[in-house]
């Protein structure tokens, strides 16, 4: 396989059922470290204005309204309120928000892992996509269950990668017009990171 990598202009990001919820079964990790890395994939986006499309299900019912940190940080990105659709790729309108993306390369991540990201990410593998699942900003109530998920993805030749990977192969270049955001999202969402941050700002005389 050829090493074609994420950049701003390539990719976007899909956010699958990030309801308040589905969130309570959220058992693989803390309440803490999942809302920590959902925001870190939502400052992601906007850092290097990735288009974004977020979908729920069901959402008046028990499954709760979007998280506030993905719907308040995406406030431009297109929202689809799926009726009962399981895969959200069997709904019309979200096929057609992500194709109107015009990214070949997507991110998914979601709630559950097993069954909101894998059937998301195998329909958009079928149907042509890069298609790379954030894991650890996904998440499901058993551990068990999430690697039996990743093995499933994989095997369909959809890549695992956890939001750091992903800045990291966004950025590039810490003198890139984005390095200095980027430091700023390390350094507030990555806790030895932050201790990186201060050391930068206190070169350059801001600490």
């Amino acid at each position: 396989m050829s090493y074609e990598r994420l950049t701003a202009e390539n990719a976007a990001v899909l956010f699958v059922d990030h309801q308040t919820g589905l969130a309570n079964g959220v058992q693989t990790q803390s309440p803490a470290d999942f809302l920590n890395n959902v925001k870190a994939l939502v400052t992601i986006a906007q850092v290097y204005d990735l288009p974004a499309v977020i979908t729920t299900s069901a959402s008046d019912g028990p499954n709760g309204p979007i998280m506030p940190v993905v719907a308040h940080g995406l406030p431009n990105a297109a929202v689809v309120h799926r009726p009962g659709e399981i895969n959200a790729f069997d709904n019309a309108d979200f096929a057609a928000a992500v194709k109107a993306t015009g990214r070949k390369k997507l991110l998914i991540a979601g709630i559950s892992t097993d069954v909101c990201v894998a059937f998301a990410a195998l329909s958009a593998k079928e149907a042509g996509y890069d298609v790379y699942a954030v894991v650890d900003a996904s998440g499901t109530w058993s551990k068990l269950v999430e690697d039996a998920a990743i093995t499933r993805m994989v095997q369909a030749g959809i890549v695992p990668i956890n939001w750091v990977a992903v800045g990291a192969e966004l950025l590039a270049h810490w003198q890139s017009a984005t390095g200095e955001a980027h430091a700023k999202l390390m350094g507030d969402h990555l806790p030895f990171a932050g201790n990186n941050y201060a050391g930068f700002l206190a070169a350059k005389g801001q600490a």
